[in-house]
């Protein structure tokens, strides 16, 4: 089990964020990745949308025989992460329960924001997250402020991640959070790290961003390493496999501009 694959989904780029942590703190493990740039954006679609879409993904990562199975997008986890759970024979890790509790312990004031796409912010799964975890804490919950922000992604799947018309976009859609005087953001899109720099000079420097892929990284090795399922060394082939639903060109392009050089052998996956 350990020699096998992890698997890594998100509705297109965004999901190279986790992939990136993933690579730096697990160097010895093989990931094979698949971008479904064909279909996105996940974050206005019906929720049974996206769960068809998750689970169309999860068959042909399972097909790579991977041993674990990362979501790596807001939209796919809180529409698909109960599901898949429960489905399937292989540990499934999500990115919203890691960036929230990495959240939780950055705040200072207790008021905490979080962006993401519609589907992410109309499903409550961050409201509820945030709620059982204020339990857990025998009652010591946080102020929690949610904000959508449509376009984000569209920016950032076209290569676009500091222009003036995206500034423009930020200070509009950010007014919420920013009102509400947050002291920490939740980054709840796994495509808005690639605009850090424009969300965190419209927030201001005193403002703590939180992005969920490094804590998920460290969730998914603590659980390969409780059950034992980590790589023992590194593998006889060390390159990670993509796919996409889209233009692969494109998606070598933006890959080696967001990820690095780690984006080699890029597959077309078109969907039926």
């Amino acid at each position: 089990m350990g020699d096998r694959p992890i698997g890594v989904f998100d509705s297109g780029l965004g999901g190279l964020t986790v992939l990136r942590a993933l690579i730096d703190l697990l160097p010895d493990e093989r990931i094979v990745y698949f971008g479904d740039t064909g279909r996105f954006p996940y974050g206005p679609k019906h929720r049974e949308q996206v769960l068809e879409h998750a689970l169309e993904i999860t068959d042909v990562l399972l097909e790579q025989q991977v041993k674990a199975l990362v979501v790596a997008c807001n939209s796919a986890a809180a529409a698909a992460l109960d599901t898949l759970d429960a489905q399937l024979e292989i540990p499934v890790v999500g990115v919203i329960e890691p960036g929230l509790r990495a959240a939780m312990r950055a705040t200072r004031s207790g008021r905490v924001g979080v962006i993401g796409t519609v589907g992410t912010i109309a499903s409550g799964a961050y409201q509820r997250v945030a709620a059982a975890a204020g339990v857990a804490a025998g009652g010591a919950g946080i102020e929690l402020t949610c904000a959508a922000c449509p376009g984000f992604v569209e920016f950032v799947e076209a290569g676009d991640v500091d222009s003036d018309q995206v500034h423009v976009l930020a200070e509009r859609l950010l007014a919420p959070v920013r009102d509400a005087d947050v002291d920490t953001l939740v980054l709840g899109c796994t495509h808005y790290p690639l605009l850090a720099r424009t969300i965190g000079d419209v927030m201001g420097r005193e403002v703590v961003l939180v992005s969920s892929a490094d804590e998920t990284a460290f969730a998914v090795r603590s659980m390969l390493t409780a059950r034992g399922m980590l790589a023992e060394g590194p593998p006889s082939d060390a390159r990670h496999v993509f796919f996409t639903s889209g233009p692969v060109d494109t998606f070598r392009t933006l890959g080696v501009r967001f990820l690095g050089p780690e984006v080699e052998a890029v597959e077309s996956w078109p969907w039926e």
